[in-house]
Protein backbone atom coordinates (compact mmCIF):
# COMPACT_ATOMS: atom_id res chain seq x y z
CA UNK A 1 0.00 0.00 0.00
CA UNK A 2 2.81 2.37 0.94
CA UNK A 3 4.58 1.54 -2.35
CA UNK A 4 1.41 2.34 -4.29
CA UNK A 5 1.07 5.69 -2.50
CA UNK A 6 4.73 6.45 -3.22
CA UNK A 7 4.30 5.45 -6.87
CA UNK A 8 1.20 7.64 -7.23
CA UNK A 9 3.01 10.57 -5.59
CA UNK A 10 5.98 10.23 -7.94
CA UNK A 11 3.64 9.86 -10.93
CA UNK A 12 1.72 12.98 -9.87
CA UNK A 13 4.98 14.90 -9.52
CA UNK A 14 6.15 13.78 -12.98
CA UNK A 15 2.79 14.72 -14.52
CA UNK A 16 2.88 18.12 -12.79
CA UNK A 17 6.42 18.78 -14.02
CA UNK A 18 5.44 17.70 -17.53
CA UNK A 19 2.39 19.98 -17.48
CA UNK A 20 4.56 22.88 -16.29
CA UNK A 21 7.05 22.24 -19.07
CA UNK A 22 4.25 22.11 -21.65
CA UNK A 23 2.79 25.30 -20.19
CA UNK A 24 6.17 27.08 -20.30
CA UNK A 25 6.74 25.91 -23.89
CA UNK A 26 3.27 27.11 -24.90
CA UNK A 27 3.88 30.52 -23.32
CA UNK A 28 7.26 30.95 -25.06
CA UNK A 29 6.41 29.44 -28.45
CA UNK A 30 2.81 30.61 -28.93
CA UNK A 31 1.43 33.03 -26.35
CA UNK A 32 4.34 35.47 -25.94
CA UNK A 33 4.76 36.09 -29.71
CA UNK A 34 1.00 36.65 -30.01
CA UNK A 35 0.92 39.14 -27.10
CA UNK A 36 4.06 41.03 -28.13
CA UNK A 37 2.98 41.28 -31.75
CA UNK A 38 -0.32 42.89 -30.65
CA UNK A 39 1.48 45.15 -28.18
CA UNK A 40 3.81 46.52 -30.84
CA UNK A 41 1.00 46.77 -33.40
CA UNK A 42 -0.83 49.17 -31.07
CA UNK A 43 2.26 51.40 -31.34
CA UNK A 44 2.20 51.24 -35.13
CA UNK A 45 5.09 48.74 -35.29
CA UNK A 46 4.68 45.63 -37.42
CA UNK A 47 6.89 43.18 -39.26
CA UNK A 48 7.06 39.77 -40.94
CA UNK A 49 4.66 37.17 -39.59
CA UNK A 50 5.93 34.99 -36.74
CA UNK A 51 6.24 31.29 -37.58
CA UNK A 52 5.96 28.90 -34.67
CA UNK A 53 9.35 28.05 -33.13
CA UNK A 54 11.37 29.28 -36.14
CA UNK A 55 10.23 32.89 -36.20
CA UNK A 56 11.71 34.48 -39.34
CA UNK A 57 15.00 32.53 -39.43
CA UNK A 58 13.99 30.62 -42.58
CA UNK A 59 13.33 33.85 -44.48
CA UNK A 60 16.58 35.39 -43.29
CA UNK A 61 18.62 32.37 -44.35
CA UNK A 62 16.96 32.22 -47.79
CA UNK A 63 17.38 35.94 -48.52
CA UNK A 64 21.00 36.01 -47.37
CA UNK A 65 21.86 32.91 -49.41
CA UNK A 66 20.36 34.47 -52.54
CA UNK A 67 22.01 37.82 -51.89
CA UNK A 68 25.47 36.27 -51.54
CA UNK A 69 25.28 35.15 -55.18
CA UNK A 70 25.16 38.76 -56.39
CA UNK A 71 28.03 41.14 -57.25
CA UNK A 72 27.70 44.88 -56.57
CA UNK A 73 28.58 47.82 -58.79
CA UNK A 74 31.74 49.53 -57.57
CA UNK A 75 30.34 52.98 -58.36
CA UNK A 76 27.99 52.91 -55.38
CA UNK A 77 28.78 52.12 -51.76
CA UNK A 78 25.23 51.42 -50.68
CA UNK A 79 25.99 47.88 -49.49
CA UNK A 80 23.09 47.41 -47.08
CA UNK A 81 20.79 45.61 -49.59
CA UNK A 82 23.43 42.91 -50.13
CA UNK A 83 24.65 42.60 -46.57
CA UNK A 84 21.19 42.70 -44.94
CA UNK A 85 18.66 41.86 -47.66
CA UNK A 86 16.06 40.88 -45.05
CA UNK A 87 16.31 44.25 -43.29
CA UNK A 88 16.07 46.01 -46.64
CA UNK A 89 12.93 44.14 -47.64
CA UNK A 90 11.25 44.53 -44.26
CA UNK A 91 12.02 48.26 -44.07
CA UNK A 92 10.39 48.76 -47.46
CA UNK A 93 7.31 46.83 -46.28
CA UNK A 94 6.94 47.87 -42.64
CA UNK A 95 8.96 51.05 -42.17
CA UNK A 96 12.39 51.76 -40.71
CA UNK A 97 11.41 50.46 -37.27
CA UNK A 98 10.01 46.94 -37.42
CA UNK A 99 9.57 43.76 -35.37
CA UNK A 100 10.94 40.38 -36.39
CA UNK A 101 11.68 37.07 -34.67
CA UNK A 102 14.92 35.14 -34.25
CA UNK A 103 13.32 31.85 -33.33
CA UNK A 104 11.10 32.75 -30.38
CA UNK A 105 13.17 35.84 -29.51
CA UNK A 106 11.50 39.16 -30.37
CA UNK A 107 13.75 41.73 -32.05
CA UNK A 108 12.91 45.35 -32.72
CA UNK A 109 15.13 46.85 -35.42
CA UNK A 110 15.89 50.59 -35.23
CA UNK A 111 18.06 53.00 -37.22
CA UNK A 112 17.16 56.31 -35.58
CA UNK A 113 20.37 57.87 -34.14
CA UNK A 114 18.44 59.59 -31.34
CA UNK A 115 16.96 56.30 -30.12
CA UNK A 116 20.37 54.61 -30.41
CA UNK A 117 21.92 57.42 -28.37
CA UNK A 118 19.30 57.11 -25.62
CA UNK A 119 19.76 53.36 -25.27
CA UNK A 120 23.55 53.58 -25.14
CA UNK A 121 23.75 56.60 -22.82
CA UNK A 122 20.85 57.86 -20.68
CA UNK A 123 18.94 54.53 -20.74
CA UNK A 124 21.98 52.23 -20.70
CA UNK A 125 21.01 50.84 -17.28
CA UNK A 126 17.77 49.46 -18.73
CA UNK A 127 19.42 47.72 -21.70
CA UNK A 128 21.97 44.95 -21.18
CA UNK A 129 24.00 42.58 -23.29
CA UNK A 130 21.62 39.92 -24.65
CA UNK A 131 22.14 36.21 -24.14
CA UNK A 132 24.19 34.93 -27.07
CA UNK A 133 24.28 31.49 -28.61
CA UNK A 134 26.82 29.19 -26.85
CA UNK A 135 29.13 29.01 -29.88
CA UNK A 136 29.30 32.81 -30.04
CA UNK A 137 30.16 32.99 -26.36
CA UNK A 138 32.90 30.43 -26.89
CA UNK A 139 34.29 32.54 -29.72
CA UNK A 140 34.10 35.92 -28.00
CA UNK A 141 34.69 34.98 -24.38
CA UNK A 142 31.78 34.35 -22.03
CA UNK A 143 33.41 36.35 -19.22
CA UNK A 144 35.16 38.94 -21.37
CA UNK A 145 34.61 42.68 -21.05
CA UNK A 146 32.30 42.83 -24.09
CA UNK A 147 29.72 40.51 -22.53
CA UNK A 148 29.72 40.95 -18.75
CA UNK A 149 27.38 43.44 -17.09
CA UNK A 150 26.92 45.46 -13.91
CA UNK A 151 29.60 45.05 -11.20
CA UNK A 152 31.60 42.54 -13.25
CA UNK A 153 31.82 44.99 -16.15
CA UNK A 154 32.97 47.80 -13.81
CA UNK A 155 35.65 45.50 -12.35
CA UNK A 156 36.93 44.31 -15.75
CA UNK A 157 36.94 47.81 -17.21
CA UNK A 158 38.79 49.28 -14.23
CA UNK A 159 41.52 46.62 -14.45
CA UNK A 160 41.94 46.91 -18.23
CA UNK A 161 41.79 50.71 -18.59
CA UNK A 162 45.52 51.26 -17.89
CA UNK A 163 46.44 48.76 -20.64
CA UNK A 164 44.71 50.93 -23.25
CA UNK A 165 45.69 54.37 -21.96
CA UNK A 166 47.13 56.89 -24.43
CA UNK A 167 50.58 56.64 -22.83
CA UNK A 168 50.55 52.85 -23.08
CA UNK A 169 49.41 52.97 -26.71
CA UNK A 170 52.28 55.33 -27.55
CA UNK A 171 54.64 52.63 -26.28
CA UNK A 172 52.79 50.02 -28.36
CA UNK A 173 53.26 52.13 -31.51
CA UNK A 174 56.85 50.94 -31.84
CA UNK A 175 55.60 47.33 -31.80
CA UNK A 176 53.08 48.19 -34.51
CA UNK A 177 55.83 49.75 -36.64
CA UNK A 178 58.17 46.77 -36.16
CA UNK A 179 55.47 44.28 -37.17
CA UNK A 180 54.59 46.36 -40.25
CA UNK A 181 58.25 46.63 -41.28
CA UNK A 182 58.51 42.83 -41.18
CA UNK A 183 55.50 42.48 -43.46
CA UNK A 184 56.76 45.09 -45.93
CA UNK A 185 60.23 43.51 -46.00
CA UNK A 186 58.62 40.17 -46.89
CA UNK A 187 56.80 41.86 -49.77
CA UNK A 188 60.04 43.42 -51.00
CA UNK A 189 61.93 40.15 -50.81
CA UNK A 190 59.30 38.10 -52.59
CA UNK A 191 61.27 37.17 -55.71
CA UNK A 192 58.29 35.40 -57.25
CA UNK A 193 56.51 38.71 -57.76
CA UNK A 194 56.85 40.89 -60.83
CA UNK A 195 57.46 44.65 -60.86
CA UNK A 196 53.83 45.25 -59.88
CA UNK A 197 52.87 42.80 -57.15
CA UNK A 198 49.46 41.27 -56.68
CA UNK A 199 48.57 40.65 -53.07
CA UNK A 200 45.51 39.17 -51.42
CA UNK A 201 45.14 42.01 -48.96
CA UNK A 202 42.44 40.41 -46.83
CA UNK A 203 44.92 37.67 -45.95
CA UNK A 204 47.85 40.09 -45.53
CA UNK A 205 45.88 42.35 -43.18
CA UNK A 206 44.71 39.35 -41.17
CA UNK A 207 48.31 38.40 -40.58
CA UNK A 208 49.68 41.87 -39.74
CA UNK A 209 46.87 42.76 -37.30
CA UNK A 210 47.20 39.32 -35.66
CA UNK A 211 50.95 39.83 -35.29
CA UNK A 212 50.43 43.29 -33.78
CA UNK A 213 47.80 42.27 -31.23
CA UNK A 214 49.78 39.17 -30.21
CA UNK A 215 53.01 41.13 -29.78
CA UNK A 216 51.65 44.37 -28.28
CA UNK A 217 49.03 42.90 -25.95
CA UNK A 218 50.50 39.53 -25.02
CA UNK A 219 54.25 39.79 -25.60
CA UNK A 220 53.85 36.87 -27.99
CA UNK A 221 53.91 36.85 -31.79
CA UNK A 222 51.80 35.70 -34.70
CA UNK A 223 53.84 32.48 -34.86
CA UNK A 224 53.21 31.70 -31.18
CA UNK A 225 49.56 32.70 -31.30
CA UNK A 226 48.83 31.12 -34.68
CA UNK A 227 46.77 28.28 -33.16
CA UNK A 228 44.52 30.85 -31.45
CA UNK A 229 43.97 32.83 -34.66
CA UNK A 230 43.39 29.80 -36.88
CA UNK A 231 41.05 28.17 -34.38
CA UNK A 232 39.11 31.41 -33.88
CA UNK A 233 38.73 31.83 -37.65
CA UNK A 234 37.40 28.29 -37.93
CA UNK A 235 35.09 28.78 -34.94
CA UNK A 236 33.90 32.03 -36.51
CA UNK A 237 32.95 30.06 -39.64
CA UNK A 238 30.97 27.64 -37.46
CA UNK A 239 29.11 30.59 -35.93
CA UNK A 240 28.32 31.98 -39.40
CA UNK A 241 26.86 28.61 -40.43
CA UNK A 242 24.70 28.26 -37.32
CA UNK A 243 23.59 31.85 -36.71
CA UNK A 244 20.39 31.49 -38.76
CA UNK A 245 19.55 28.03 -37.36
CA UNK A 246 16.96 27.65 -34.64
CA UNK A 247 18.46 27.39 -31.16
CA UNK A 248 16.82 25.10 -28.60
CA UNK A 249 18.31 25.32 -25.09
CA UNK A 250 20.36 22.19 -24.39
CA UNK A 251 21.09 21.47 -28.05
CA UNK A 252 24.69 22.61 -27.48
CA UNK A 253 25.27 19.50 -25.35
CA UNK A 254 24.21 16.98 -28.00
CA UNK A 255 27.04 14.99 -29.68
CA UNK A 256 26.40 16.34 -33.20
CA UNK A 257 29.21 16.71 -35.76
CA UNK A 258 29.00 20.51 -35.49
CA UNK A 259 29.13 20.44 -31.68
CA UNK A 260 32.12 18.08 -31.74
CA UNK A 261 33.87 20.53 -34.05
CA UNK A 262 33.01 23.51 -31.82
CA UNK A 263 34.13 21.69 -28.65
CA UNK A 264 37.44 20.74 -30.26
CA UNK A 265 38.11 24.29 -31.45
CA UNK A 266 37.19 25.76 -28.07
CA UNK A 267 39.64 23.39 -26.34
CA UNK A 268 42.38 24.34 -28.80
CA UNK A 269 41.81 28.06 -28.22
CA UNK A 270 41.80 27.68 -24.43
CA UNK A 271 44.90 25.45 -24.45
CA UNK A 272 46.78 27.87 -26.73
CA UNK A 273 45.92 30.86 -24.54
CA UNK A 274 46.74 28.89 -21.38
CA UNK A 275 50.16 28.07 -22.85
CA UNK A 276 50.86 31.80 -23.37
CA UNK A 277 49.66 32.53 -19.82
CA UNK A 278 51.75 29.74 -18.29
CA UNK A 279 54.82 31.01 -20.11
CA UNK A 280 54.27 34.46 -18.63
CA UNK A 281 53.61 33.08 -15.14
CA UNK A 282 57.06 31.48 -15.20
CA UNK A 283 58.55 34.97 -15.42
CA UNK A 284 57.13 35.94 -11.99
CA UNK A 285 57.54 38.40 -10.25
CA UNK A 286 57.81 40.55 -13.40
CA UNK A 287 54.73 39.86 -15.47
CA UNK A 288 55.42 42.78 -17.82
CA UNK A 289 53.34 45.91 -18.44
CA UNK A 290 51.32 44.81 -21.49
CA UNK A 291 47.66 43.74 -21.38
CA UNK A 292 48.42 40.19 -20.25
CA UNK A 293 50.85 41.37 -17.57
CA UNK A 294 48.29 43.82 -16.15
CA UNK A 295 45.63 41.11 -16.01
CA UNK A 296 47.96 38.58 -14.36
CA UNK A 297 49.04 41.08 -11.71
CA UNK A 298 45.39 41.57 -10.83
CA UNK A 299 45.22 37.88 -9.85
CA UNK A 300 47.37 38.66 -6.83
CA UNK A 301 45.13 41.43 -5.54
CA UNK A 302 43.41 40.75 -2.22
CA UNK A 303 40.56 43.07 -3.20
CA UNK A 304 37.78 41.36 -5.14
CA UNK A 305 37.00 44.53 -7.12
CA UNK A 306 40.59 44.61 -8.44
CA UNK A 307 40.97 40.91 -9.24
CA UNK A 308 40.50 38.70 -12.31
CA UNK A 309 40.45 34.91 -12.19
CA UNK A 310 42.48 32.84 -14.67
CA UNK A 311 39.21 31.78 -16.32
CA UNK A 312 38.23 35.44 -16.77
CA UNK A 313 41.69 36.24 -18.16
CA UNK A 314 41.37 33.45 -20.73
CA UNK A 315 38.01 34.86 -21.84
CA UNK A 316 39.42 38.40 -21.96
CA UNK A 317 42.21 37.07 -24.18
CA UNK A 318 39.61 35.54 -26.51
CA UNK A 319 37.79 38.88 -26.72
CA UNK A 320 40.98 40.87 -27.33
CA UNK A 321 42.37 38.41 -29.88
CA UNK A 322 39.20 38.38 -32.00
CA UNK A 323 38.47 42.12 -31.65
CA UNK A 324 42.09 43.15 -32.02
CA UNK A 325 42.79 41.52 -35.33
CA UNK A 326 39.53 40.60 -37.06
CA UNK A 327 37.84 44.02 -36.89
CA UNK A 328 40.91 46.03 -37.81
CA UNK A 329 41.98 43.75 -40.65
CA UNK A 330 38.59 44.41 -42.27
CA UNK A 331 38.86 48.16 -41.63
CA UNK A 332 42.23 48.19 -43.42
CA UNK A 333 40.89 46.05 -46.25
CA UNK A 334 37.94 48.36 -46.95
CA UNK A 335 40.12 51.48 -46.63
CA UNK A 336 42.64 50.25 -49.19
CA UNK A 337 39.78 49.24 -51.49
CA UNK A 338 38.35 52.77 -51.34
CA UNK A 339 41.78 54.35 -51.91
CA UNK A 340 42.31 52.05 -54.90
CA UNK A 341 38.99 53.16 -56.35
CA UNK A 342 39.61 56.84 -55.56
CA UNK A 343 43.17 57.47 -56.67
CA UNK A 344 42.84 61.21 -56.02
CA UNK A 345 42.36 60.53 -52.32
CA UNK A 346 45.22 58.05 -52.30
CA UNK A 347 47.51 60.80 -53.63
CA UNK A 348 46.15 63.33 -51.12
CA UNK A 349 46.98 60.97 -48.27
CA UNK A 350 50.42 60.23 -49.68
CA UNK A 351 51.19 63.95 -49.97
CA UNK A 352 50.07 64.47 -46.37
CA UNK A 353 52.25 61.58 -45.21
CA UNK A 354 55.30 62.87 -47.08
CA UNK A 355 54.73 66.34 -45.64
CA UNK A 356 54.38 65.21 -42.03
CA UNK A 357 56.54 62.10 -42.03
CA UNK A 358 58.77 62.12 -45.09
CA UNK A 359 59.20 59.39 -47.69
CA UNK A 360 61.16 56.97 -45.56
CA UNK A 361 60.89 58.17 -41.97
CA UNK A 362 59.42 55.71 -39.52
CA UNK A 363 56.17 57.23 -38.14
CA UNK A 364 55.58 57.67 -34.42
CA UNK A 365 52.53 58.39 -32.29
CA UNK A 366 53.00 62.17 -32.62
CA UNK A 367 52.87 61.91 -36.42
CA UNK A 368 49.37 60.48 -36.51
CA UNK A 369 47.72 63.44 -34.81
CA UNK A 370 48.86 65.55 -37.80
CA UNK A 371 47.32 63.26 -40.44
CA UNK A 372 43.95 65.01 -40.68
CA UNK A 373 43.02 63.70 -44.13
CA UNK A 374 43.86 60.14 -43.15
CA UNK A 375 41.58 60.41 -40.14
CA UNK A 376 38.76 61.64 -42.41
CA UNK A 377 39.30 58.68 -44.75
CA UNK A 378 39.09 56.20 -41.88
CA UNK A 379 35.91 57.83 -40.57
CA UNK A 380 34.34 57.63 -44.01
CA UNK A 381 35.38 53.99 -44.32
CA UNK A 382 33.84 53.22 -40.94
CA UNK A 383 30.65 54.94 -42.08
CA UNK A 384 30.34 53.02 -45.35
CA UNK A 385 32.00 49.71 -44.48
CA UNK A 386 32.19 49.63 -40.70
CA UNK A 387 33.19 46.08 -39.68
CA UNK A 388 30.53 46.15 -36.94
CA UNK A 389 27.37 46.62 -38.99
CA UNK A 390 24.86 46.02 -36.23
CA UNK A 391 24.74 45.14 -32.55
CA UNK A 392 22.21 44.32 -29.88
CA UNK A 393 20.88 45.27 -26.46
CA UNK A 394 18.14 43.56 -24.47
CA UNK A 395 15.56 45.39 -22.36
CA UNK A 396 16.11 44.26 -18.75
CA UNK A 397 12.74 45.80 -17.81
CA UNK A 398 9.81 47.49 -19.52
CA UNK A 399 11.35 50.67 -20.96
CA UNK A 400 10.45 53.67 -23.08
CA UNK A 401 12.74 55.32 -25.63
CA UNK A 402 11.30 58.25 -27.52
CA UNK A 403 7.66 57.29 -28.16
CA UNK A 404 8.51 53.59 -28.32
CA UNK A 405 7.58 51.29 -25.42
CA UNK A 406 9.81 48.21 -25.32
CA UNK A 407 8.72 45.22 -23.19
CA UNK A 408 11.19 43.42 -20.95
CA UNK A 409 13.11 40.68 -22.79
CA UNK A 410 12.88 42.33 -26.21
CA UNK A 411 16.17 42.57 -28.10
CA UNK A 412 16.86 45.90 -29.78
CA UNK A 413 18.89 45.66 -33.00
CA UNK A 414 20.84 48.75 -34.06
CA UNK A 415 20.99 48.72 -37.86
CA UNK A 416 24.19 50.74 -38.19
CA UNK A 417 24.58 50.19 -41.94
CA UNK A 418 21.21 51.82 -42.55
CA UNK A 419 21.82 54.62 -40.06
CA UNK A 420 25.27 55.41 -41.47
CA UNK A 421 24.14 55.51 -45.10
CA UNK A 422 20.77 57.22 -44.69
CA UNK A 423 20.41 60.18 -47.09
CA UNK A 424 18.02 61.86 -44.65
CA UNK A 425 20.89 61.94 -42.12
CA UNK A 426 24.00 62.27 -44.30
CA UNK A 427 22.71 64.14 -47.34
CA UNK A 428 22.11 63.17 -50.99
CA UNK A 429 25.67 61.84 -51.40
CA UNK A 430 25.31 59.37 -48.53
CA UNK A 431 26.16 56.41 -50.79
CA UNK A 432 29.30 58.14 -52.10
CA UNK A 433 32.85 58.20 -50.75
CA UNK A 434 33.38 61.75 -49.47
CA UNK A 435 35.85 62.00 -46.55
CA UNK A 436 35.51 65.81 -46.53
CA UNK A 437 32.17 65.42 -44.78
CA UNK A 438 34.30 64.83 -41.64
CA UNK A 439 36.34 68.01 -42.15
CA UNK A 440 34.83 69.61 -39.03
CA UNK A 441 34.78 66.44 -36.95
CA UNK A 442 32.45 63.48 -36.52
CA UNK A 443 29.75 65.40 -34.63
CA UNK A 444 29.39 67.91 -37.51
CA UNK A 445 29.43 65.39 -40.37
CA UNK A 446 25.68 64.66 -40.35
CA UNK A 447 22.49 66.26 -39.09
CA UNK A 448 22.78 64.27 -35.86
CA UNK A 449 25.99 64.34 -33.76
CA UNK A 450 25.78 60.60 -33.01
CA UNK A 451 25.00 59.28 -36.47
CA UNK A 452 28.35 57.41 -36.56
CA UNK A 453 28.71 54.90 -33.72
CA UNK A 454 31.47 52.65 -35.05
CA UNK A 455 32.91 52.24 -31.54
CA UNK A 456 29.58 52.51 -29.67
CA UNK A 457 28.62 55.33 -27.29
CA UNK A 458 28.29 55.97 -23.59
CA UNK A 459 29.91 53.99 -20.78
CA UNK A 460 30.48 50.92 -22.96
CA UNK A 461 32.41 52.72 -25.68
CA UNK A 462 35.01 50.32 -27.12
CA UNK A 463 38.04 50.24 -24.81
CA UNK A 464 40.33 49.49 -27.76
CA UNK A 465 39.22 52.42 -29.94
CA UNK A 466 42.51 54.36 -29.70
CA UNK A 467 44.56 51.20 -30.16
CA UNK A 468 42.59 50.29 -33.29
CA UNK A 469 42.95 53.72 -34.89
CA UNK A 470 46.70 54.02 -34.18
CA UNK A 471 47.26 50.51 -35.52
CA UNK A 472 45.31 51.24 -38.73
CA UNK A 473 47.14 54.55 -39.25
CA UNK A 474 50.54 52.90 -38.69
CA UNK A 475 49.95 50.17 -41.25
CA UNK A 476 48.35 52.42 -43.88
CA UNK A 477 50.98 55.16 -43.50
CA UNK A 478 53.85 52.76 -44.05
CA UNK A 479 52.17 51.08 -47.04
CA UNK A 480 51.45 54.41 -48.76
CA UNK A 481 55.05 55.53 -48.16
CA UNK A 482 56.23 52.61 -50.28
CA UNK A 483 53.49 51.49 -52.66
CA UNK A 484 50.83 52.78 -55.03
CA UNK A 485 47.63 50.74 -54.76
CA UNK A 486 45.23 49.77 -57.52
CA UNK A 487 42.43 47.26 -57.80
CA UNK A 488 43.05 43.90 -59.46
CA UNK A 489 40.76 42.89 -62.33
CA UNK A 490 39.99 39.76 -60.32
CA UNK A 491 38.25 41.67 -57.54
CA UNK A 492 34.52 41.07 -57.14
CA UNK A 493 32.68 43.60 -54.98
CA UNK A 494 30.80 41.35 -52.59
CA UNK A 495 30.58 42.69 -49.01
CA UNK A 496 29.04 40.10 -46.70
CA UNK A 497 27.98 39.89 -43.07
CA UNK A 498 29.97 37.05 -41.51
CA UNK A 499 29.60 38.44 -37.97
CA UNK A 500 31.65 41.35 -39.34
CA UNK A 501 31.38 43.06 -42.73
CA UNK A 502 34.13 41.59 -44.91
CA UNK A 503 34.96 41.01 -48.60
CA UNK A 504 33.26 37.69 -49.38
CA UNK A 505 35.59 36.90 -52.29
CA UNK A 506 38.77 38.45 -50.90
CA UNK A 507 40.58 41.65 -51.85
CA UNK A 508 43.25 41.23 -54.57
CA UNK A 509 45.15 44.51 -55.04
CA UNK A 510 48.04 45.51 -57.25
CA UNK A 511 51.00 47.11 -55.44
CA UNK A 512 53.56 49.13 -57.36
CA UNK A 513 56.74 50.19 -55.49
CA UNK A 514 56.95 53.99 -55.61
CA UNK A 515 60.57 54.14 -56.78
CA UNK A 516 59.48 52.28 -59.91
Amino acid sequence: MELLILFNSVLALVVMLLVLRIYDAFMIIVWQPFVLTRRFKKQGISGPKYKILYGNLGEIKKMKRESELSILDLNSHDISPRVFPHYQQWMSQYGETFLYWSGTQPRICISDPELVKQILTTKSGSFVQPNLRPELLQLLGRKGLAHVDDADWVRHRKILNPAFSIDRIKVMTKVMVDCTVRMLDEWRNDKTEKLVMKKEMKREFHRITADIIATAAFGSSYAEGIDVFRSQEELMNCCVLSITDIFIPGIQYLPTPMNFRIWKLDRKIKNSIKKIIDSRLESKPDYGDDVLGIMLRSCESEKKEQKLSIEEIIDECKTIFIAGYESNSNLLAWTTLLLSLHQDWQEKLREEIFKECGKDKIPDSDTFSKLKLMNMVFMETLRLYGPVSHFFREASKDSKIGDLEIPKGTTVVFNLLKMQSDKAIWGPDADKFNPLRFENGVSQAANHPNALVAFSLGPRTCIGQNFAMIEAKTVLTMILQRFRLSLSDEYKHAPVDHLLVMPQQGLPLMLQPLED
